[in-house]
């Protein structure tokens, strides 16, 4: 069978909050099958449990939040999100000394190193997918997002930004989904932003913690980050990025197609609230053997094997 995940070992690190800018403390730890994925803010007394359902998504604008009847929240839980729903990866306890994740460099990139440096172990259980059953399309303004049946699991992005750096030809992006592709070609691609929005995003306490260390900075017409992009579409790569996460907020990878155009962290969680609202548009199923299943979580050896590979 396809079965369950979770990670093998305890894994800690220490980074710096996007919105916050406060040194935070993130423990990783194993959960048995069935458990799903829990975020727990440690900072708290009691501590506060997130558990992934229909009623915990909140929206917000700068990046995905969870929050609890006490409207207690945690929040930039995206990419490290995407890296679970990357790696296949169905229980975990993420322990924060925070209300947010801290975000590293930006992408899934450091998240996805250490989690494979300490392993991945299988579960005696089986790995549970949404399936998509009957399309389902959201639209505000000119933004829209859609969730497709597909035997599979494929996205494709376009972004519309009015700037020099982020032409055309840099806009589009489309990926057939499995671990190995997530992993070269989407884990390192970092969040945005520009520089003529940084007054505005201060005075209403985000991105605090922002620097060319954790994002690309913008500004009227060039790259500031020294070493420039990591691939010439990073920007709409990030998005996908994103996307990924937001569609894992209920802990099971998607058997579907997913096309956006313009949308964000809140159109994202939107469409997966409509399309979890109604049981017509969905199941649930499971699958006996890896052949069976149309998405692969497999992970090429030498991504074990060579540290130069996240280097």
């Amino acid at each position: 069978m396809v079965k369950q995940r979770t990670i093998k070992n305890i894994i800690k690190i220490t980074g710096i909050g996007l919105h916050t800018g406060r040194k935070i403390n993130m423990i990783l730890k194993p959960l048995s099958e069935n458990s799903g994925i829990i975020y727990r803010r440690v900072d708290l007394v009691p501590p506060v449990d997130f558990v992934i359902n229909i009623n915990t998504i909140c929206d917000n604008t700068l990046c995905t939040c969870l929050i609890d009847s006490n409207n207690t929240r945690i929040f930039t839980i995206e990419h490290l999100h995407a890296t679970l729903s990357g790696l296949g990866i169905d229980n975990i306890l993420v322990e924060v000394d925070a209300p947010e994740i801290p975000i590293m460099d930006g992408s899934a990139y450091c998240f996805i190193y250490l989690i494979l440096k300490v392993g991945i172990c299988e579960l005696n259980a089986h790995k549970k997918f949404f399936r998509i059953k009957k399309s389902i399309h959201i639209q505000e303004y000119d933004k829209w997002a859609e969730l497709l049946p597909f035997n599979g699991f494929k996205l494709s992005f376009f972004i519309d930004f009015n700037h020099p750096i982020i032409n055309f030809n840099r806009q589009y992006y489309c990926l057939n989904f499995s671990t190995t592709s997530f992993i070269k070609n989407i884990s390192s691609a970092r969040t945005f932003g520009f520089t003529k929005d940084i007054k505005y995003l201060h005075k209403h306490g985000l991105a605090l913690g922002g620097s060319i260390n954790c994002a690309i900075i913008i500004d009227n017409n060039k790259i500031l980050n020294k070493d420039g992009l990591r691939f010439n579409n990073e920007f709409v790569r990030h998005k996908l990025l994103d996307a990924i996460g937001d569609l894992f907020l209920y802990g099971h990878n998607i058997i579907g197609e997913f096309n956006a155009f313009k949308a964000g962290h809140a159109l994202n969680n939107k469409l997966l609230r409509t399309m979890i609202s109604n049981p017509d548009n969905w199941e649930l199923v499971t699958f006996n053997n890896d052949q069976e299943s149309p998405i692969k979580f497999s992970i090429p050896s030498e991504y074990y094997l060579k540290d130069n590979n996240f280097s």
